[in-house]
């Protein structure tokens, strides 16, 4: 028998099917979607059997799930993920959650010192590059760099946990 023979395509997805059927398995996470994967590529390689019967097609085939797998990944939109029932309570929406937490970041802000308001409000406010509030400011790259990682670490202590529900 050749190995190019639609018998030996046969034989081999019966022998190592089910251990094909298993790496598309633990890739997807699902059993409809790993059975389309291997699927596909059993499709995709059934046309170039005869080349690569001879080597090592499980190796191949393999390659091929993975890689076929990567491909879907990266093009499925996962925005929302569909489910069986609705939650019995939406959750509690504070509207005015994101005053409140202007009101604090504003707060906080002015109680850093000069220097440290300045650089933040030039780099995450005004979005300026390092290089830009150097400038700006005429000091070095370096001193904005270490008066932000100052500013940070003293708001991260200051203002509250993020609330939930306020996206802004």
């Amino acid at each position: 028998m050749n190995p190019g023979d639609e018998g030996d395509f046969e034989a081999f997805v019966a022998a190592r099917g089910p251990r094909l059927l298993r790496v598309a398995w633990l890739l997807t996470g699902d059993a409809h979607l790993a059975e389309d994967l291997l699927q596909t590529v059993l499709a995709r390689v059934w046309p170039k059997w005869h080349g690569i019967a001879e080597d090592h097609p499980e190796a191949y085939i393999r390659k091929a799930l993975v890689h076929t797998h990567s491909s879907w990944w990266r093009r499925r939109w996962r925005g929302e993920v569909p489910h069986g029932e609705l939650p019995d309570k939406i959750g509690s929406f504070d509207a005015y959650a994101g005053v409140d937490l202007e009101q604090s970041l504003a707060s906080a802000i002015r109680g850093l010192p000069v220097r440290q308001r300045a650089v933040v409000v030039l780099r995450y406010f005004e979005d300026l590059s390092v290089e830009e509030t150097a400038a700006t400011l005429g000091c070095a790259p370096g001193t904005v760099k270490s008066q932000s990682a100052k500013a940070l670490r003293t708001l991260r202590g200051v203002l509250p946990a993020p609330v939930e529900g306020c996206h802004e």
